[in-house]
């Protein structure tokens, strides 16, 4: 691109944030507790390797990769979850409800939160003519394969536009957790001066993927437990002191794996210990912040 085109193209970038909601209320957190934990898992199965290209559904090792979450990683992360009674948001993709309709049922069975993840976990781009249909068809499989009509939503490969904002807004979503610009949540201001969906923002030192899965489509080095904890619980440690929320974005097919679940089991635990952490499901985070919204008018 020639020196002209390129400033010409940076003039069209606008004179303002990308996000222009107002900063993130500071709400209470219920019961007196100091500090918050969104818990989330992303359920993406074979749709992890197969969003970018179909064509890997044929490498059948690659796609052992994404199986693993049916076969053992979401069984031992609700075994873990039953150990320490507690209740997590699954955000799942709607082609791994049709693949694995065993392990989708296992998880509501057991009282979780299922939340939309797009259902081919294509990842959301402007003017995109897939963006409809993946919202749409992710919808009417958890309707009609779990009678769940979700109210919270994760972008698939973490990426938004206008025209996702709006289309969740119109087919009743309550939440979203894709953002990563706060350590609270916050009501989105859509482009036309409306309000959005509430925000549960991600935080990304607690995104397993970058740490535990390491494969020659995604070749990140695996850190051991002492790092990931060191990170996890330095994180922790000082949202807490600012009075925020962290969030979580674990995949059964990394914190499903031995030394990862164990790993997560010691994280979970050492927050427990503060005893002043909520640790919650997006649906109850979301609810509680339109409360204190209504509230404060």
């Amino acid at each position: 691109m020639a020196a002209s085109e390129a400033a010409m193209t940076i003039e069209r970038v606008p004179l303002h944030p990308a996000n222009r909601a107002p900063l993130a209320p500071e709400f209470p957190w219920p019961e007196g507790h100091k500090a918050a934990m969104f818990l989330s898992v992303d359920v993406d199965a074979e749709t992890a390797w197969t969003c970018k290209d179909p064509a890997r559904f044929s490498e059948l090792v690659t796609m052992s990769f994404g199986g693993y979450e049916a076969r053992v990683g979401v069984p031992k992360l609700l075994e873990l979850l039953r150990q320490e009674s507690l209740r997590a948001t699954f955000f799942v993709t709607g082609w791994s409800v049709e693949a694995h309709p065993a392990m989708a049922e296992a998880i509501l069975r057991d009282g979780h939160e299922i939340a939309h993840h797009g259902f081919h976990h294509l990842m959301p781009q402007p003017g995109d003519p897939m963006l409809v249909e993946e919202i749409d068809r992710g919808l009417e499989v958890l309707k009609r394969r779990l009678g769940v009509v979700p109210v919270g939503y994760r972008a698939p490969l973490g990426e938004s536009c206008e025209e996702l904002r709006v289309l969740l807004k119109q087919r009743g979503l309550i939440y979203s957790s894709s953002w990563r610009d706060d350590v609270r949540p916050y009501r989105h201001l859509l482009d036309d001066g409306t309000p959005g969906l509430i925000e549960l923002p991600v935080t990304m030192t607690y995104d397993d993927w970058l740490y535990g899965l390491s494969h020659r489509y995604s070749p990140r080095p695996m850190f051991p437990r002492e790092h990931v904890l060191s990170l996890w619980q330095d994180e922790l440690a000082e949202t807490r002191d600012w009075g925020g929320m962290v969030t979580t974005v674990l995949h059964p097919q990394v914190s499903g794996r031995p030394m990862r679940l164990r790993l997560l089991r010691s994280f979970l635990r050492h927050t427990r210990e503060y005893g002043d952490v909520w640790i919650a499901t997006g649906q109850e985070i979301a609810a509680h912040f339109a409360t204190c919204e209504a509230k404060a008018g």
